[in-house]
């Protein structure tokens, strides 16, 4: 049997709810793979693959604005590693960096107070990979060193800007979005502010162009064609501002360059979406609603396919894929059309509810996540659905609708198909649907591309809390009797009624459950698996309301009513206060006396009398007789089982036998109903302390001790061993030593004591107090404060309520929305990844060690030592295709880059294994026509995204085989340095160099198998290798390898002419 084991660390966590509308734009889907959103001000890391929450960053003081997850697009190695890096800027103008793994601010930066407008991550990180740009209203946009903090200039602008869009072909190219119109730099570079203020131009509403406004002359001819195409969409763009009848840019949603055309932006307008073609500075295309239509919110745009992602005030998440049209000639310009692909289902759409932002998976594109006001994260995914039998279905669907069909795509990872290759279903978005056919255009006869329809399924949901105030209260604390069955469970009463129960080990939702139908005002356990709630309706007009007081079995989730048919049309339950053992239960009322009910029963053991003092603050004992009258009855036992066995058979009876047979009693009886005797205390509205004593159905009165001086009215006891502790409304706490008969008076003046909670533990006297303005921790054996939290001061939210979750941690309930386990230092709530206990295993190598997570990639690129190529791993598709042995190395690398989410690795792979299969292909195209060389142009084409890779000559017709095109993307720092590696680490002397490292070793080790496999499988391409490695020389750019690289890089470059295959 496994022994089963119980993990009681608790990790600081936040446990958030509704969003602020500040954090409307404040999302974020980075090439990590994870999703960081603002919440107030604290910042949400989410894995979408699992749907949780992993991390929480605290430290802004204003409600989070922005979030910025950092680039990765540079070379990885031990100086350069993996890093999970993130900017969020606030509404008081502060950004942070973080380093999310260990939850800490890395630097911080602040320029002006007002709240940030956007920002955004260098994307060519050439010169460094720290380079932050942000905008800080009005005007000003200023460039930081995101590792040190440092402002490297500072420029300013005429008009107010509202957003900016970097062109992500050309990275001098960006576009300012104003109050006014468009400002155009393109001179943007790290090392100094743009030198002019840009091109401005003003683009007026499409409604105000001449196709809208000027009517067409009777005696003119009807346009057609092309050119009533153009009619349609066109949009003035000029240099002259335009008249204050027409509708500018103000009602301009969103700006952004289309990074899968180049010198091509869109225009979010509430109702459309335009498409501009910079060189021609006209509208090209138009994405309009109609009038019966949602409008639109958010729209964007991807890159490995000519589509848009369009999110509408319903919530719908649509897909539009450009439809493909045939080259126009010189005298007409080609029109854009995005036909409507696929949708979601929309929200529910309230006051409180609706949608905020959405995002979508960097890396594949076919993932898109919507952010909801109420907290909501709802996890979408593409999925493409193959169309067999259904072909006359699609035919007319197609027909009819005008859409022409989309086909599967030609290759996988840059491999041609083949009938028996293995392949990953919706890997990404280039690999689910292929370059959409012309109209009229029929696929080739020995293609394997396939009819397929596009549909999103809902494949994750992350809810958060509801709208405050929220009453908590943490079940019983863990025991040496209770290790065993064990769970840290948090009980939330919310205003809606309902109490949700957390797990506090993963920080998940464990169970809802819909108890009342007002809010809840109060939780009080009564063993680990059940609690007591109580609340109350909205008074009527005599003041008189409906108490609701629920018994609720958690595993279950039975409820019922524990004061039956009583609670119609009185005065509302001021608190609920259950005995140490869990016997009795005291309910206060506000006007009226109080009721002591017997929990085991479920019967009401007294009501008190109408002369009852008014109950201002109540508390139980915890001494009790429980354990003398365990060991009478055991007494007692003892003596009923001698006395059974005689005095001849007792001398045989074995004593162990007659000790199990008391443990057995002694069990039997302890499970049967004891009333201990227990006691509690209250005050009065005059101060004076009662104490009240009950012992089965008989209830005592006890002594009763006068009223303080220095205290005003009570208004919370706590009670712990020998010490008392009373809480008044001027803010005074008075520490009683029952023992020593002493007390003593501290003035906080921090206002009303609103509750007061010992730690558990035995012997752990830290006391938990709450204020109107915050909470504090006090040691009450020393009588000393440990810890404070004040409103305004080091927090920005109110305090609501507050508990104990473990003895050195506290939970508090705030108004902003959230839930924080703290640190007895109630400091921060963000903790180290490495601490957290989640319940789904987390596929994330960024969170390993730089050392680590190379290793990793290493070995899922190539198993040298190994003739079978074996794994590991969780991720059962991966798995399947990577152990492929049809697999080739190319492929492998470029399924490892997308894997760990590496821009930079993704992007040179996916170009090398383009030109190095149009290579071989034309290499085996030549062999077959008798050895004479022929010029063919691939059947794959390559994506026109990757244009910032290669320059345009290489995606032009005729030109695609040329072996330089990969040589183009030397300038990237970091391929280059793969590239010559692959080629001198083979040799004897490279691998004896005493200076290399470690990693430089195992790099080596690499490369020089991967050298061996080709010269052994792949003779063309290593032939195609070798021929690059001679016109490496002729390379220009070859000098910025040398720059990156220094000497070591020189002295390889020299090893790879020595090679015996160059």
């Amino acid at each position: 049997m496994i022994p089963y084991t119980v993990n009681i660390k608790l990790a600081a966590r936040t446990l958030t709810g509704t969003l602020n509308l500040q954090n409307k734009t404040a999302v974020d889907w980075g090439v990590q793979g994870l999703i960081a959103q603002g919440c107030h001000s604290s910042i949400l890391i989410i894995d979408p693959k699992t749907a949780q929450t992993i991390q929480v960053l605290e430290r802004h003081k204003a409600n989070v604005v922005k979030v910025k997850w950092s680039r990765e697009n540079y070379y990885h190695n031990i100086s350069s590693p993996y890093c999970l890096r993130l900017a969020s800027g606030d509404a008081s103008g502060k950004i942070i960096v973080w380093d999310v793994v260990s939850g800490t601010a890395h630097c911080e930066i602040q320029e002006h107070s007002k709240p940030i407008q956007d920002m955004e991550w260098l994307w060519n990180q050439d010169a460094s990979r720290d380079l932050l740009l942000a905008v800080h209203p009005p005007n000003y946009i200023v460039l930081w060193n995101g590792d040190t903090g440092t402002k490297l200039w500072k420029k300013s602008y005429a008009e107010n800007i509202l957003s900016f869009s970097f062109d992500p072909f050309d990275a001098s190219n960006m576009a300012l979005l104003t109050s006014e119109g468009i400002v155009f730099i393109t001179d943007f570079t790290h090392s100094k502010p743009p030198g002019s203020a840009g091109k401005k131009v003003y683009i007026a509403s499409p409604h105000a162009s001449p196709a809208h406004t000027k009517p067409t002359p009777a005696a003119a001819p009807a346009p057609t064609g092309a050119k009533k195409a153009l009619n349609k969409v066109k949009v003035l763009i000029t240099n002259e501002k335009p008249t204050a009848e027409a509708v500018t840019l103000n009602d301009c949603l969103q700006l952004s360059y289309l990074p899968s055309k180049r010198n091509h932006m869109l225009l979010l307008y509430p109702r459309e979406i335009l498409i501009l073609d910079l060189e021609l500075s006209q509208t090209v295309g138009v994405v309009a609603i109609e009038r019966s239509g949602v409008p639109f919110i958010q729209v964007i745009p991807c890159s490995q396919r000519d589509a848009l992602y369009c999110l509408h005030e319903n919530g719908c998440i649509t897909l539009r894929v450009c439809r493909s049209t045939s080259v126009p000639d010189e005298q007409n310009v080609q029109e854009l059309v995005y036909d409507l692909r696929s949708q979601c289902d929309a929200i529910r759409v309230t006051k409180t509810v609706r949608p905020y932002r959405m995002v979508i998976c960097p890396v594949n594109e076919n993932k898109a996540a919507l952010m909801v006001s109420d907290g909501r994260v709802m996890l979408w995914e593409l999925k493409a659905r193959y169309v067999f039998d259904e072909c006359f279905f699609s035919f007319c669907f197609c027909t009819s609708s005008g859409l022409s069909p989309l086909y599967s795509p030609v290759a996988f990872c840059g491999a041609p198909l083949g009938p028996n290759q293995k392949r990953i279903q919706d890997l990404c978005l280039n690999s689910m649907i292929g370059q959409t056919l012309i109209a009229g255009e029929t696929l080739p006869p020995s293609s394997y591309q396939q009819e397929v329809q596009l549909k999103f399924l809902l494949t994750g949901l992350l809810s958060g809390l509801p709208l405050p105030p929220f009453a908590i209260r943490m079940c019983p604390p863990l025991t040496t009797k209770n290790i065993n069955h064990y769970q840290p469970l948090l009980a939330v009463g919310t205003s809606n009624g309902s109490v949700l129960v957390y797990n506090l080990t993963s920080g998940l939702l464990h169970k809802e459950l819909s108890v009342h139908s007002c809010e809840v005002r109060g939780i009080e356990w009564v063993s680990l698996t059940s609690f007591l709630s109580f609340a109350t309706s909205s008074p009527n007009n005599m003041g008189l309301v409906r108490n609701e007081l629920q018994h609720v079995d958690l595993p279950t989730g039975r409820c019922f009513a524990f004061r039956g048919e009583r609670g119609n049309d009185e005065p509302p339950i001021e608190m609920i206060k259950v005995s140490h053992l869990k016997q009795y239960l005291v309910v206060v009322f506000r006007d009226r006396p109080l009721e002591l009910w017997d929990i085991r029963t479920g019967t009401l053991l007294r009501e008190m009398a109408k002369n009852f003092p008014t109950v201002t603050a109540l508390e139980w004992s915890p001494s009790h007789n429980l354990k003398s009258l365990k060991k009478k009855q055991i007494a007692a036992r003892e003596a009923i089982a001698r006395q059974t066995v005689s005095d001849a058979e007792q001398s045989s009876v074995e004593s162990s036998v007659i000790s199990l047979l008391q443990d057995a009693e002694s069990k039997a009886e302890t499970s049967q109903a004891i009333s201990a005797r227990e006691h509690f205390v209250f005050t009065d509205t005059d101060g004076q302390v009662y104490h009240i004593t009950v012992e089965g159905n008989t209830v005592k009165d006890g002594a009763r001790i006068p009223p303080d001086g220095s205290m005003g009215s009570i208004a919370c006891i706590a009670w712990k061993g020998d010490t008392l502790v009373l809480g008044d409304v001027d803010g005074n706490l008075n520490f009683w030593d029952l023992k020593a008969r002493l007390s003593r008076g501290i003035p906080t003046h921090r206002g009303w004591v609103k509750k007061i909670r010992f730690a558990p533990g035995k012997g752990n006297q830290k006391l938990l107090v709450m204020y109107t303005d915050g909470a504090e921790v006090w040691d009450s054996k020393e009588v000393q404060m440990v810890s404070s939290m004040r409103f305004g001061r080091n927090v920005n939210y109110r305090i609501l309520d507050i508990d104990w979750c473990t003895s050195d941690k506290v939970t508090l309930a705030s108004d902003d929305g959230c839930i924080r386990v703290l640190e007895m230092a109630m400091k921060s709530a963000s903790y180290r990844m490495d601490e957290q206990d989640l319940t789904d295993p987390v596929w994330c190598p960024y969170l390993l060690l730089p050392r680590a997570a190379l290793t990793l990639k290493a070995f899922l690129l190539l198993q040298p030592w190994s003739g079978t190529f074996t794994m590991d791993i969780t991720q059962v598709d991966m798995k399947s295709v990577l152990q492929d042995p049809e697999l080739s190395l190319l492929q492998r690398c470029l399924l490892v880059s997308r894997l760990f989410g590496d821009e930079s690795d993704l992007h040179f792979w996916t170009v090398a294994s383009h030109y190095l299969q149009s290579f071989a292909q034309a290499r085996q195209l030549s062999v077959k026509e008798g050895g004479e060389e022929s010029q063919t142009s691939p059947q794959i084409h390559l994506d026109i995204c990757h244009d910032v890779l290669c320059e345009n000559s290489y995606f032009q017709v005729g030109k695609m085989s040329s072996p330089l095109a990969v040589l183009s993307y030397s300038r990237v720092p970091g391929f280059t340095f793969f590239f010559y590696s692959s080629l001198s680490f083979s040799s004897s002397r490279a691998m004896q160099r005493p200076q290399c490292s470690d990693f430089f070793r195992a790099t080596q080790t690499f490369c020089c198998n991967i050298w061996r496999k080709f010269s052994t499988q792949n003779k063309h391409l290593c032939s195609y290798l070798t021929h690059v490695a001679s016109l490496l020389k002729k390379v220009t750019l070859r000098q910025t390898f040398f720059r990156a690289h220094h000497l070591e890089a020189e002295k390889m470059y020299r090893t790879s002419r020595r090679h015996p295959y160059v």
